[in-house]
């Protein structure tokens, strides 16, 4: 591990949310949705984008994926091919995917901000398949994000001792 680059960002706690389910659903998602994206900000090329486990798992793809994930759930957007998304593609900085990631998390924020019943389904379009609950949607992104989040930091760690959310 390389001791001159450790840096701890500092371990933020979990959110202590006031109100209702869907406040605390909702931020305990941005919550890992900050985790995920501070992993990537500040990585170096090109170990962002190489595979640190022989599965190829990468920082760059996993925030890729999540950002698909995000457009598929809240979005409606169909993905052809899942495996694929947890490649960016060769010419995508981090920055890049950084970028769409957070304007899938702002789109589908907009979505979730018109959703007052987490029992409804989501207000998305998808011809011939019936939309998840809020509910549903919510707690999927917190168990994808937080597991992806949980790679993440370990691959980061990997890469130059960066550690903590």
């Amino acid at each position: 591990m390389p001791t001159a680059a450790r840096r701890a960002r500092g371990d933020t706690p979990p959110p202590r949310t006031a109100g209702g389910e869907a406040e605390t659903l909702r931020g305990f998602l941005d919550y890992l949705r900050t985790s995920i994206a501070a992993k990537v900000e500040g990585a170096p090329e090109p170990q962002v984008r190489t595979a640190a486990v022989p599965s190829g798992t990468n920082l760059l793809g996993l925030l890729n994926h999540l950002a698909h994930v995000e457009r598929a759930t809240f979005l409606g957007e169909e993905v052809a091919d899942w495996q694929a998304t947890f490649r960016a593609a060769p010419d995508d900085g981090a920055a890049d995917v950084l970028a769409r990631y957070r304007d899938a998390v702002e789109r589908a924020n907009r979505v979730l901000d018109g959703c007052a019943d987490l029992g409804a389904p989501l207000p998305r379009p998808r011809p011939g398949r019936p939309a998840p609950s809020v509910r549903w949607a919510l707690v999927h992104l917190i168990e994808e994000t937080g597991r992806h989040a949980g790679h993440a930091d370990i691959i980061r760690e990997l890469i130059d001792g960066a550690t903590g959310r």
